[in-house]
């Protein structure tokens, strides 16, 4: 089954990289210099920050849906950053290297399937829950921290 991982799109955190300290924190963020990398992955360029690079930690709803299943988790982003465009069933190579959970929802944002994996085979766990015509949509996680990745749809 094709499908199309999709980044966030960079304008809606533009704004939080002219904010001071104490506005960030209203914002539920803060500023954070990588120390690592791998380490910090980005949820607009879908790339690991580098080392050095000053990044945005800021709280992100990414189930926002009137379900049982509302979400949130913080996120990184990197500041002046193109927004990811995958091709067809490509899988960044940030996830390549991670524990990844696949959390697959129905149309009603109820989670009616998930798994956790190695990123090297996300490709047969992404394929097989959109191949059950129930699924509407596939949210990838970061296994162990928990934070929401991206989000997978049929092309």
């Amino acid at each position: 089954m094709p499908f199309l991982i999709h980044a966030l799109e960079p304008d809606r955190f533009q704004s939080l990289f002219s904010m001071s300290d104490d506005e960030l924190q209203q914002h539920q963020a803060r500023r954070v210099a990588v120390e690592a990398n791998p380490g910090t992955p980005c949820r607009v360029s879908l790339q690991d920050a580098e080392v050095g690079e000053e990044v945005v930690l800021v709280h992100y709803e990414h189930q926002p849906a009137d379900s049982p299943f509302r979400s949130s988790h913080a996120i990184y982003v990197r500041n002046n950053v193109a927004q990811s465009f995958l091709d067809q069933d490509e899988i960044p190579a940030l996830f390549r290297h991670r524990l990844m959970s696949v959390r697959a929802f129905s149309k009603d944002h109820i989670m009616i399937n998930a798994d956790a994996i190695e990123g090297t085979y996300l490709e047969p766990v992404i394929n097989r829950f959109l191949d059950d015509q129930e699924v509407d949509y596939i949210h990838l996680h970061y296994a162990k921290p928990g934070c929401f990745a991206a989000r997978v749809e049929r092309c």
